[in-house]
């Protein structure tokens, strides 16, 4: 029979392992605090954004993420279907949406040719709306995707997904990862920085761009492109860049003894945060004065400066990427075309939004090459979702719009790795589902970190009891993509 031990030798016995791991625990983490110490003073702590080189050679050291919030329509845009059109106004097949579930699409709806004309553009002979006068000329440098598919159809948890590769809050985005796994070539700049123009915050908020459970250094940054570049970022009235510097010293020697006690890594988050604010208030002003940009520039991208617009911020992610920093998002909210009014139609609203977005889009494509700086960085181009080749004729009105649609939409990809014109991937007759070469979001990820020198599968961090990557467990490199 076994003996039993006293509860209050069990308790002793709890008391004194778990007392020896804390101990060994708080006494590592100080001593690894201290090996880290930049640049050889004592007391300091490495940067959390310090660059790092990649596992593999990499195309690209930088990404700018054109995020056209509320999905763009595919089918008026980038995938011209003859048949479409030879059926417009037909009831669809029942072989396409037997069971299927739409977002506000009611009965048997009607197939929905495209209104506007498309052409041939370029060398490579991409077929392209005529709502994309500008893209049409950087055709041969841009690989158009043609079959990217989602796992949702509602915008919120569509936009998280797509940037976080999960419809879950709490999971870190695309950003988070890359400077993660990076760190950022310039200290007086966040690695991750985010823009937003268009009608409003995407629906997903603030998740998009969220560092999750990684740490908080690595969350994007939002910049504004008129008014105060950073939110709270000047001194109040009355207090001088000395009085800052001076505060912040002995805030931070409270913090690192704190650190160096309680191996807290949001401590070490709080002091990078300080000093990288300290630095911003000099870098960013100069940063963002786009009025210093030469005639022409403005010209090519149809900037103007002191106004809060997606042209501006494509000139201002030129100049984030110059100087060094790692992940830069543009949000353009406004492509929910449902045509539920006039003023929403694929008819009025779609010429509208690629009048905002299409000069400046081709124009941050010509820039960067003609810099020398399109090679090293990828630029993506894409929204959340598709829109459906139905009209979707909401309550019965006359006017043209589209559902939301997942299975197969458009995005593009140039610089950095990829392939410069090239179209991969082609969908059905009526351009509802892909038939060749389907991408996935966690596709599209995966294809993403090998551009920046990673093997999607590798690049981790623990949480929770067990590894997490913004691939999640899926995702397989698009090789045809890759030049």
């Amino acid at each position: 029979m076994r003996a039993r031990i006293p509860a209050f030798q069990a308790s002793r016995r709890a008391f004194l392992q778990n007392s020896a791991f804390g101990l060994g625990s708080l006494a590592l983490g100080s001593l690894a605090a201290r090996l880290a110490a930049a640049d050889g003073e004592p007391g300091a702590l490495a940067n959390p954004l310090a660059p790092r080189k990649p596992p593999f050679p990499a195309k690209a050291t930088s990404v700018i993420f054109l995020a056209m919030a509320g999905a763009p329509s595919q089918l008026d845009m980038f995938d011209y279907k003859p048949r479409l059109q030879e059926l417009n106004g037909k009831p669809v097949p029942d072989s396409y949406i037997k069971g299927e579930r739409f977002a506000f699409i009611k009965g048997t709806p009607k197939l929905l040719g495209t209104p506007h004309a498309f052409s041939r553009s370029g060398k490579c002979g991409l077929e392209l709306s005529s709502l994309l006068p500008h893209l049409a000329g950087v055709a041969d440098d841009i690989s158009v995707i043609r079959t990217v598919h989602t796992d949702q159809f509602n915008h919120g948890p569509a936009q998280v997904f797509i940037n976080c590769g999960s419809a879950l809050f709490g999971r870190p985005s695309m950003g988070a990862w890359a400077t993660y796994g990076l760190g950022s070539v310039n200290a007086n700049l966040p690695g991750f920085v985010v823009m937003l123009s268009g009608e409003n915050i995407p629906d997903g908020g603030t998740s998009c761009w969220s560092n999750g459970f990684l740490p908080s250094y690595y969350q994007g940054v939002q910049f504004r492109s008129a008014g105060d570049p950073v939110l709270f970022l000047g001194n109040p009235p009355g207090m001088t860049s000395q009085d800052r510097r001076t505060s912040l010293d002995a805030l931070n020697s409270i913090n690192q003894h704190h650190l160096f006690e309680m191996n807290d890594p949001e401590i070490a988050t709080r002091i990078a945060s300080y000093e990288l604010a300290f630095r911003m208030q000099t870098s960013v002003p100069e940063l963002t004065d786009i009025a210093k940009e030469p005639h022409e520039v403005h010209q090519l991208y149809g900037t103007e400066p002191g106004k809060a617009s997606f042209a501006n911020n494509c000139l201002m992610a030129r100049r984030l990427v110059e100087r060094g920093v790692r992940f830069v998002q543009l949000y353009h909210r406004g492509w929910d075309q449902h045509g539920e009014s006039e003023g929403n139609s694929i008819i009025t609203k779609l010429p509208a939004m690629c009048r905002q977005t299409d000069q400046a889009a081709a124009a941050l494509i010509t820039d960067l090459k003609r810099r020398g700086l399109l090679d090293t960085t990828l630029v993506v181009w894409g929204g959340e979702f598709g829109r459906t080749p139905m009209n979707e004729a909401r309550g019965g009105v006359p006017f043209l719009g589209r559902d939301h649609h997942p299975h197969a939409f458009t995005m593009w990809m140039a610089g950095g790795g990829i392939k410069a014109g090239y179209s991969l991937g082609e969908t059905d007759e009526l351009g509802y589902r892909p038939v060749s070469d389907p991408v996935g979001v966690h596709d599209l990820h995966a294809t993403m970190m090998r551009c920046l020198g990673f093997d999607h599968t590798k690049l981790t961090f623990r949480f929770q009891g067990r590894d997490f990557r913004l691939t999640d467990v899926e995702g397989e490199v698009v090789t045809k993509l890759l030049a």
